[in-house]
């Protein structure tokens, strides 16, 4: 094995739940959750300071909590559900505030890319409800 083949399998994680069509999606979610979130808590309030804490709230959940086997990098180790009520929680946050800043076409466009990130993430998701540990090969093998 060369060792470009081997830096590659030391840093590569692979969950076999979770396609780049999920991945995609989920991201997708977050980072609208990120802009609209903040935005729509400064519109509802009349103050852009609430930004800040929105801001805060809505990056550190799903950064810092992830469960074991789902990421390669988990800072603060959660059970599956809790994980996937944070997903769940995003994506609330992502379409309701969408609709409230770009108006329902916004919100439509956000609620079908969630639909597709709970579609595609239908084997991830019911992993991570079980609450059941991973069973595939970590980064370290």
């Amino acid at each position: 094995m060369s060792k470009s083949e081997d830096t590659t399998r030391a840093t590569k994680f692979d969950n076999p739940l979770d396609t780049v069509l999920s991945g995609a999606s989920r991201f997708a979610i977050e980072v609208v959750a990120w802009v609209a979130g903040p935005w729509a808590a400064a519109d509802l309030t009349g103050n852009w300071l609430m930004t800040i804490p929105a801001l805060a709230i809505l990056v550190a959940l799903p950064g810092v909590f992830s469960t074991t086997g789902d990421k390669k990098h988990v800072v603060v180790a959660v059970p599956g559900p809790v994980r996937l009520l944070i997903e769940i929680f995003l994506a609330v946050v992502a379409i309701a505030s969408a609709a409230i800043v770009w108006t329902f076409i916004g919100g439509i466009i956000v609620t079908v890319v969630a639909a597709i990130m709970f579609v595609a993430g239908a084997k991830r998701a019911k992993w991570l409800f079980s609450n059941k540990p991973p069973r595939w090969p970590s980064p370290s093998d």
